[in-house]
């Protein structure tokens, strides 16, 4: 095997890629799309990038010449594999060069640390220990405590805005007892929402450590996320079963002045897993009117409260969606038989390009072998060149890499590889 990071066009030519069975591929050409995929991640152990709406780049700019890109990382224990439960080994946070492949570690703490949150302003990440929050530079890797939490608020940190100056975290009083009791979403998700705990959002300011809150409801408050463009506008959720709750809002961190986002027309309509358009005019989501029978991805203006709908076909339901920095391009990352879309032959990484009043899709990347109880949580590069996604098609969690430059199929008759999957 080749240790060192492989360049594409160097493993390209070797087809098929032969691999010892303990060890994924490092590459292939997927042979149900020919499309090239690149493993990025070859340490030991869980690998895991970003949630979908979480940004974890560091785009270069005129001091640094490479893309960055953060991610989560843990050591094997005892054999415990990735099942996508909040449990598991302690993960510590890392950075790669995406141009040469080179791992850093930015974290060592032996209880492992929380928090995906990268400032592109600053070139820092937050992250948490317990109440302590701190900052790491991504260039240096000096961390820097912030504040520990004072006793009657020790919420978990979701949001940094866009000037890097405010982070958002939210309390909710007795959901890590539901959550130790109920690892598994499929367990907690129904008894967190039932349970209708006291939530408390409030900002900690990141100069001085100073908390403020800004919004207190009996309800799950989930997916903070601020704007992109705007320092004062954040976006939230109330959590919980899609067809019961007004799901998307925004709130004013200034006036505490929260506003809903979409109104369900029929009963039984769904909207969710919302994420901000780069330039921060438009808030997307997956809308389905009624839940799992008619499917768009929305675009809600926040200027006019127009609503963009692009229809989509069930099998090209994915569990969640992103959109490419220059706005053009929608990425899905597919979904099993058993998501709301109950679709048998759902499991792609795919592209959307809308096209009229729907999209047309790209299949990208095969994840028939991908447990989706861990969520490949898609993103565009900040070239817009690759999707990043992670899978345990191969077994281990890992990183991967889809070049969009390279498109497929191939010719007929031309070889394709086999996609690691034959020792």
């Amino acid at each position: 095997m080749i240790d060192t990071a492989p360049r594409w066009v160097l493993l390209a030519a070797v087809m098929p890629l032969v691999c010892l069975a303990e060890e994924p591929p490092r590459a292939w050409v997927d042979p149900a799309t020919g499309y090239h995929v690149e493993r990025l991640t070859t340490r030991v152990g869980e690998n895991r990038s970003f949630y979908f709406h979480n940004n974890p780049f560091l785009p270069a700019d005129k001091g640094h010449p490479d893309d960055l890109m953060l991610f989560y990382g843990a050591k094997p224990k005892d054999g415990v594999a990735d099942d996508g439960t909040k449990k598991g080994p302690p993960r510590q946070l890392f950075v790669m060069n995406l141009r040469t492949r080179e791992i850093r570690q930015l974290t060592d703490e032996a209880a492992g640390v929380q928090g995906e949150i990268v400032s592109t302003v600053g070139r820092c990440a937050y992250y948490q220990i317990d109440r302590r929050i701190f900052r790491v530079d991504v260039d240096s890797g000096r961390p820097h405590l912030i504040t520990t939490l004072p006793d009657h608020l020790p919420g978990s940190i979701r949001s940094v805005n866009c000037d890097n100056t405010l982070l958002v975290a939210v309390y909710a009083d007795g959901i890590k007892e539901l959550l130790s009791q109920y690892p598994q979403k499929s367990r907690y998700f129904d008894v967190i929402y039932r349970a209708k705990l006291p939530n408390t959002m409030f900002t900690i300011d990141t100069a001085t450590g100073g908390t403020s809150v800004i919004h207190e409801e009996n309800a799950w408050l989930n997916h903070q996320q601020f704007s992109p463009t705007d320092p004062r506008t954040l976006m939230f959720c109330h959590e919980g079963h899609w067809h019961l709750v007004q799901r998307i809002w925004t709130i004013d961190v200034d006036t505490k002045s929260a506003t809903p986002i979409h109104q369900r027309s029929v009963d039984g309509e769904i909207s969710g897993h919302e994420f901000w358009s780069p330039d921060g005019k438009t808030i997307w989501f997956d809308l389905q009117i009624p839940k799992g029978e008619t499917f768009f991805l929305t675009g809600y203006d926040l200027a006019t409260g127009t609503e963009t709908r692009y229809r989509h076909d069930r099998h090209e339901w994915s569990v969640h969606y992103n959109l490419s920095p220059d706005q053009t391009r929608f990425v899905g990352d597919g979904g099993s038989a058993g998501s709301v879309a109950h679709s048998p032959d759902g499991h792609w990484i795919y592209l959307f390009e809308p096209e009229g009043d729907h999209l047309t899709s790209t299949r990208l990347v095969n994840l028939e072998t991908h447990d989706y109880g861990l969520e490949p949580n898609a993103h565009f590069t900040p070239d817009g060149r690759r999707i990043i996604f992670r899978s345990n098609m191969h077994g281990p969690t890992h990183i991967y890499a889809v070049d969009l430059d390279r498109p497929g199929p191939p010719p007929e008759g031309e070889p394709s590889g086999d996609g690691g999957r034959t020792p």
